[in-house]
């Protein structure tokens, strides 16, 4: 396959710099894959996962709201909330993410705004533990 170039930046880095020959993105309208010369895109993404082909082979990312735009002749930006490959997400810690979450929906005095960080959060976790069974 013929490779594009690929950004994924983050706020706190810049995640991924470098050719890819596919990407699947899950956007909120469905999954949409992007290859070489692909027309020009843009989508929002929600929490869910991203896989990147390099070198024939497929790398699984767990990310958490964001974009994706793919330019004139196919180079693509992808602007994630966060990223992180899923060989290297730390189950205990998402585990430890999911279970604070969880209580934080279930108590009954919790605030409405500290209730949708709590979903976010949650839905965070889950996403990363379904990424990190491959």
């Amino acid at each position: 396959m013929t490779p594009f170039n690929l950004k994924i930046i983050t706020p706190d880095k810049i995640f991924f710099d470098g050719e890819a020959e596919n990407i699947i993105v899950h956007t909120t309208v469905g999954d949409k894959g992007v290859l070489a010369r692909h027309e020009p895109y843009i989508a929002a993404l929600p929490i869910g996962k991203m896989r990147v082909m390099t070198d024939g082979k497929y790398r699984v990312a767990a990310i958490s709201s964001g974009t994706v735009e793919v330019k004139d002749g196919g180079d693509t930006v992808v602007l994630a909330q966060s990223c992180e490959w899923s060989d290297e997400i730390d189950v205990f810690r998402a585990e430890k993410a999911k279970k604070i979450a969880e209580e934080r929906l279930a108590d009954k005095g919790t605030s409405q705004k500290d209730f949708e960080i709590a979903e976010f959060k949650l839905k965070r976790a889950i996403n990363r533990l379904k990424a990190a069974e491959k």
